[in-house]
Order: C-alpha cells, then structure tokens, then sequence
C-alpha cells in the first residue's frame, strides 16, 4: 500500500502584539472547529504584551511581584511563566486522533523534539531534563531554560503550544519563579549570541515542525478573525 499522504496543518503569523484574552478566545473558537470538522488544524505564531499566565498547578507565592504584569489564569497545565515581545510564541490546535490512537505523551515528547530540532537549525543544543519541564541549554555559568511548553486538551484536540525565549527582556522573569523551578535562571537566543532575528526563528521552527510532526504547513487565515463555528442540529 503507498504511504498516507502528510496531513496538511495551516499557518498564521500575527504581525502585531496579541492580547492574551484575545489569543484564548481565538484557540477556543478553532479547537471546537477542528473538534467538529469545520477547520484545519492551525500553528499560529504571535508575541503577547508583557504578561503573566498561571497554569493549573501555579502555587501563589511563585508570583514574586504581584502588581508588575497582568496575570492570567488559564486552563493549560504547568505553573507560572511570563510572555512579552521578543518572546516567540507557538499554538498549536491539533486533533490527537489524527493519526490516532490518540496519546498525550506522545504529542509532548514531540513538542520538545520540536523545539530541540528548531533549536539545532540556529546552532543552538537545547536538550531535556528529566524533572525540570521545557527546554534546556549549558551556558557559561551552567544551566538555564530557553523554551516552556504547556499543553491543555480537551476531547483529544490540543490548544496552547510553546514558547522560545528569542530576544525578550529577560528581567521579566523576575517577577516570578518560572515553571516553580527556582534553582536554574532563563535564557535566550540572543543572550546565547545565536541567530536572534525574528524572521530566522520562524523558518526554523516551520521547517523542524514539518519534519518532527510530518506535516506540510499550508498559509492560513488570520485566527483572530475565525467566526464561532455554526451549531449542528441532529435529526429532523
């Protein structure tokens, strides 16, 4: 039998910052599309204002500067971590049960792989760590987190994604511990003199993406302007 053909996974790239509230609005909408038929899978990449978000398992006094960003709370898994511009940030609503058996192990192992490949293509060993969430980079002074990643599903499809530190302003992270590990500090490409243009980041994460999740990135519409899917009706 010929192999089956790669699956076709829809791109979008927003040019200007996006307000969280808008960002989980806009997942929520394509995750019940793609759950109902209507919508291909999406990799969106944006940059958010700078802001706190708190995972489901966030303990309040690992925000050390209550008051310095806006905080939100949200239903992904993981703790505390920050997003702002400069801060390259990956959603992906992808269907679990395409190609099935669905396994959510499976799709983290290969959000790190990902990023572990994304990371290669600009020069850089980014490597897990078993315990510590993310990814990982020896710097000069040891160890320091480049990427966080935190997952929520909801009847087998995927919302939420990744987030490679490019060139933020790495102060913000003080303002909390990041993914409750207080031990290591945060890193960048840019601090790590690699390659730190936005542009370049981009093409690296699309081409590692296609080759870890076998999938052909297609250009898609502007996710912030996808309407809410019409309601189906059953029988007559």
């Amino acid at each position: 039998m010929p192999p089956e053909p790669r699956k076709t996974v829809t791109w979008h790239r927003s040019e200007s910052l996006v307000a969280y509230p808008d960002a989980l609005a806009a997942m929520e909408r394509r995750a019940q599309a793609v759950r109902d038929g209507l919508a291909p899978e999406l990799l969106w990449f944006l940059e958010h204002p700078p802001l706190y978000t708190a995972g489901t398992s966030a303990a309040e006094n690992e925000l050390l500067t209550p008051g310095r960003f806006p905080v939100f709370k949200t239903g992904r898994g993981g703790r505390f971590t920050y997003h702002g511009p400069g801060q390259r940030v990956a959603y992906a609503i992808t269907d679990l049960r395409r190609p099935g058996p669905p396994d959510v192990r499976r799709y983290v192992a290969s959000l790190e792989a990902w990023l572990i490949a994304a990371l290669a293509r600009l020069g850089i060993a980014g490597e897990r760590r078993e315990g510590r969430i993310g990814i990982w980079v020896k710097t000069t002074t040891g160890e320091a987190k480049i990427a966080a990643l935190g997952v929520r599903v909801s009847r087998w499809v995927t919302t939420h994604g990744i987030a490679l530190n490019v060139a933020p302003d790495l102060s913000h992270f003080g303002g909390i511990v990041p993914c409750g590990i207080a031990e290591y500090g945060v890193t960048s490409l840019k601090a790590l003199g690699a390659e730190s243009a936005m542009s370049a980041v981009d093409e690296a994460l699309r081409a590692a993406f296609e080759e870890i999740f076998d999938a052909r990135l297609a250009p898609g519409a502007d996710p912030l302007r996808d309407e809410a899917p019409e309601p189906q009706t059953v029988g007559s």
